[in-house]
């Protein structure tokens, strides 16, 4: 593989994990170029020039290819300090009373979270003082106590597993994980044949280990 590959992600998550996985695989592939670039949007891959869009979610247009990458999901987090003072949301009905942190980020719609515990499926209106269109933002804001964050399990392991943020509402989820997206014309680019296989070995060995605990857990109560 060689020459110029054009690849989109979100904010966060291609500082996080997207950026240093393509750090690996420019080491392994010098021939090949990587331009990064990243939006607070789903990028129409086929329209704006991408070869590849690193996507967190399920929403993915029938005239794409999709190949999954990882496992993961957006769990409702706040601080002990939060909890401390505003008590722990018991039901979702109860979340319009709490500070909730807002993100504007891809395929999120404002202010509206969609959960799922088991069968059941809803659609909550969520609001508060501080809203942004960056997630690190506001799962700082979270951990600084501002607030519940709708947040994946991949940007807030290493929160929960240290404390600074604890899950709420621990059986509602919102289903997201992570793909590969690229238009049917370059199904044959050797390009992204490689750098589709190596994210995938990627995220398996750096899966969260509070990710790996999740995913068992749930396994074992289905």
């Amino acid at each position: 593989p060689r020459g110029l590959l054009r690849v989109s992600t979100s904010f966060g998550f291609g500082r996080n994990v997207v950026a240093p996985a393509l750090s690996q695989l420019i080491a392994q592939h010098p021939a090949l170029q990587l331009r990064l670039e990243v939006f607070d949007r789903i990028v129409d891959v086929a329209a704006e020039g991408f070869d590849l869009d690193v996507r967190v979610g399920d929403e993915i247009a029938p005239h794409l290819i999709a190949r999954h990458l990882a496992d993961n999901h957006r769990v409702l987090c706040a601080a002990p300090a939060y909890l401390q003072r505003r008590g722990s949301p018991r039901t979702l009905d109860e979340l319009a009373a709490h500070d909730c942190l807002v993100i504007k980020e891809r395929d999120h719609p404002f202010g509206v979270w969609k959960l799922r515990a088991g069968s059941q499926e809803r659609s909550v209106k969520v609001t508060g003082p501080l809203s942004t269109n960056h997630g690190e933002m506001a799962v700082q804001w979270a951990c600084d106590g501002h607030g519940i964050v709708l947040r994946s399990l991949w940007d807030v392991a290493a929160d929960l597993q240290q404390g600074r943020l604890v899950q709420v509402l621990p059986e509602w989820r919102q289903q997201a994980n992570i793909w590969a997206v690229y238009p049917t014309r370059l199904e044959r680019s050797a390009k992204v044949r490689v750098c589709v296989e190596f994210l995938q070995s990627f995220f398996q060995q750096q899966r969260p280990a509070f990710l790996k605990d999740a995913l068992k857990k749930e396994a074992a109560s289905a």
